[in-house]
């Protein structure tokens, strides 16, 4: 007789599509329980969740490590003070490919972090993506005119002295692979310069920082205190600048990245 039974076998299964890629929320925090727990709050309601939120406690005397556990992140301690210190302790810890870097006082909408994941997807060679803030608890008009100004000097005013759109700290995602290429040579110990812009300027030739102006995210209108904190936050940057351009001159970033343009991107 003739076996007619099936010898294929059953088909095989489907070949794996591309991972996603993992997802690190860092957020470095000093005595700032109260915003921290709303941006938590925001961050744990995305569409897209992150993989593990990383808080770094920079030598807080209120409850910051506290909001930041019962939010169910992972608080990671840097006892020296100044934002450089305790966001590149953040970047240090974080486990995903892709870390993404907000404050305490930052309020992002649902869809944020599926945003800056689609950015850094349409371009390859991008290392990082960044979006702009808005102010939030302004009186209607002012917060946006407000906003549209000061992150437009201040994207202005770095792009010209880095030669490509800066990051933001309080909005922005880059390749973990990225930073540990990088990490050595950022100024961490230096309390005084902005970190974010110290980050940028690691750039290097043929690589690409995306400025994204439609990825939105709130943000408190502190920033916009004037007084010794306006003093202070415009001393830093000109110390950024200075510091990094003492290492590679305006004209020799400016003549290496025209010389060395990266591959186009989607919008």
């Amino acid at each position: 007789m003739t076996d007619s039974r099936d010898r294929t076998g059953p088909p095989p299964p489907p070949a794996p599509g591309p991972r996603s890629p993992t997802v690190s929320v860092v957020v470095p925090a000093r005595d700032d329980a109260a915003h921290l727990a709303r941006c938590l709050r925001l961050v744990a309601a995305q569409t897209r969740p992150p993989d593990e939120i990383v808080v770094v406690d920079n030598a807080s005397a209120d409850s910051t490590p506290e909001v930041a556990r019962a939010a169910g992140a992972r608080v990671v301690p840097e006892p020296r003070p100044g934002i450089p210190a305790a966001a590149a302790t953040g970047y240090d810890a974080a486990h995903g490919d892709v870390v993404v870097r907000c404050d305490a006082d930052t309020v992002p909408g649902p869809e944020w972090i599926a945003g800056l994941l689609a950015a850094l997807e349409s371009c390859p060679d991008a290392v990082a993506v960044a979006g702009p803030g808005r102010f939030r608890g302004l009186p209607p008009g002012t917060g946006l005119l407000l906003s549209e100004l000061y992150m437009g000097l201040y994207v202005l005013s770095t792009a010209s002295a880095l030669g490509h759109p800066p990051l933001f700290g309080t909005n922005m995602a880059m390749r973990r692979s990225w930073w540990l290429e990088v990490r050595d040579r950022v100024h961490r110990h230096d309390p005084e310069l902005h970190d974010d812009l110290d980050l940028s300027f690691r750039l290097a030739p043929g690589r690409r920082i995306l400025y994204r102006p439609g990825l939105t995210v709130g943000m408190s209108p502190r920033a916009l205190r004037a007084g010794r904190p306006a003093v202070r936050r415009l001393a830093r940057a000109v110390r950024t600048i200075r510091v990094n351009w003492a290492e590679e001159r305006p004209w020799e970033r400016w003549q290496a990245r025209l010389g060395h343009r990266a591959g186009r991107c989607g919008a």
